[in-house]
């Protein structure tokens, strides 16, 4: 099956974010506080380590902006906040920090190089090891992202299987379709939106992440014009 890397990834995360929330209910609160602080800080170190694999800083600052403004004039986390609460809702959760721990953990689990060269990888024929080995280390992580942000984490797996099945499916049927130079800006500004994350985790600043999301998609479309039309 084509989707068998993403299928298993997605049982991983769902099964460490279950065993993080049993794992998180018998923690005492400055404990919790705790690796909720540790995972801040961890998720500033990604994104900065993410920020610099860019090297087009023109497409990923045009990307940033204008997915921003896109972002902005749609409402995008007005509308994330009202679907999280019909969801909390739904499913009688009372836990305030399900939409970040949502929005966290995708953007942890979906903005690294592993996924998206894994995804094609699998796409194109050559079997599911990378996410294999990704699915590994997402199960561990979200055991901690659970503990601290609750059920959130359990929700990020359909956003993780719609963005990595749909890379892994694009790339099944248009074949190379991401090549390296794409893949480095996507994950530039995927570690920039990581970093806006982490000081919210540590409350430094509320910074809207959520309404800058759209820069996910142009920074493809900018790239892939990039490359095809002109010399960097």
């Amino acid at each position: 099956m084509v989707l068998t890397g993403t299928v298993i990834n997605v049982i991983s995360v769902a099964t460490g974010s279950i065993i993080g929330l049993l794992v998180g209910t018998r923690l005492p609160d400055k404990i919790v506080k705790s690796v909720f602080q540790a995972i801040g800080l961890f998720t500033l170190f990604l994104g900065v380590y993410m920020a610099l694999k860019g090297e087009q800083l023109l497409i990923i600052i045009f990307s940033l902006i204008v997915g921003t403004i896109i972002g902005e004039l749609l409402s995008l986390e007005e509308k994330l906040e009202r679907l999280s609460g019909h969801v909390k809702q739904v499913f009688k959760l009372g836990n305030p920090k399900f939409t970040e721990g949502l929005i966290t953990s995708f953007l942890l689990f979906c903005m690294g190089s592993m996924t998206i060269l894994g995804a094609i990888d699998e796409g194109m024929g050559n079997g599911p090891e990378i996410l294999l080995t990704k699915s590994l280390m997402d199960g561990i992580s979200s055991v901690a992202l659970a503990s601290a942000f609750g059920l959130g984490v359990t929700f990020s797996v359909v956003p993780l299987f719609l963005f990595q099945g749909g890379i892994t499916l694009l790339a099944f049927w248009l074949g190379d379709f991401f090549p390296e130079t794409i893949i480095m800006e996507l994950t530039a500004v995927g570690g920039i939106l990581l970093i806006g994350l982490g000081i919210n985790i540590l409350e430094i600043k509320r910074i809207r992440v959520m309404n800058m999301l759209p820069a996910l998609v142009l920074v493809i479309v900018f790239a892939w014009i990039g490359q095809r039309f002109f010399t960097w």
